[in-house]
């Protein structure tokens, strides 16, 4: 794999929702950072005078850390979201920690259980599966 795990996400720097890798174990277990500030341009309007991360975004992050899972050189799409909780609204200052575990696949298509926490307090959690593709644009449905 590369030297630095994010190159290996197909998402242009204004849709990376991953700053940095802290552990990885390739194929089977990732640990990620999201740091969120007040500048994120989506905090401007989400909501005026009580910024939150939205919840879609917080699960955009949680599938791209899962993402750094598959094999060098493929994409995925998000095909599945089962069973997301959320616990607590994430805030400008939260430093995002994301934990993704492979937990099998058949085919082109990948399951990971996915955690997000502040401060060691859980945000969020869901399991994700992932569909690999050639282009981004394929439809796999």
């Amino acid at each position: 794999m590369n030297s630095d795990p994010l190159s290996h996400l197909p998402h242009g720097i204004s849709f990376r929702f991953v700053d940095r890798v802290l552990e990885m174990t390739p194929g089977k277990r990732v640990v990620a950072l999201k740091n969120v500030t007040v500048g994120d341009p989506y905090l401007q309007g989400h909501f005026p005078g009580n910024p939150l991360m939205p919840g879609v975004l917080l699960v955009e992050a949680m599938a791209q850390t899962a993402g750094l899972l598959l094999s060098e050189g493929s994409s995925a799409v998000l095909a599945q979201i089962r069973d997301a909780r959320f616990r607590r609204p994430v805030v400008p200052g939260d430093q995002v920690r994301i934990e993704a575990e492979r937990l099998g696949g058949l085919g082109g298509l990948h399951r990971f259980a996915v955690k997000a926490s502040v401060d060691d307090a859980p945000v969020a959690e869901v399991e994700i599966v992932l569909a690999e593709t050639s282009q981004a644009t394929t439809n796999v449905f």
